[in-house]
């Protein structure tokens, strides 16, 4: 086994690599990043406790709501383009916006924290 690190897009992956020929069939191994969030900037001075997730990689288009805003379960707070669509991502749950992670265009991954609620 051999222990490496690889950056893709200014991420930092450790990855451990088999040799052929050395024991069992391979097997993936998850990937750790290096780096917290990706998607976050920086870490906002007062986070919600409910996070609003990117189901999808992409790129963010437009931020509907702001921080201090009141929103109902289903409204919309941030627009994601993901393969040439875009996709409305809404709050959870009723609450008031705590913190906006991300600014337009920014690329996201899966379940990064675009926002969070209180």
């Amino acid at each position: 086994m051999k222990n490496y690190t690889i950056t893709v897009n200014g991420i930092a992956y450790d990855v451990t690599v088999e040799e052929k020929g050395q024991g069992a069939s391979p097997a993936p191994s998850a990937a750790a990043p290096a780096a917290a969030a990706p998607a976050a900037p920086s870490a906002p001075a007062a986070a919600g406790s409910v996070p609003v997730l990117a189901p999808m990689p992409g790129k963010i288009l437009d931020i509907k709501a702001s921080v201090g805003q009141q929103v109902k379960k289903g409204d919309v707070v941030i627009i994601l383009e993901a393969m040439k669509m875009e996709n409305e991502i809404v709050a959870p749950e009723d609450g008031t916006v705590a913190s906006i992670q991300v600014a337009s265009g920014d690329s996201v991954e899966a379940g990064a924290t675009l926002a969070t609620l209180n």
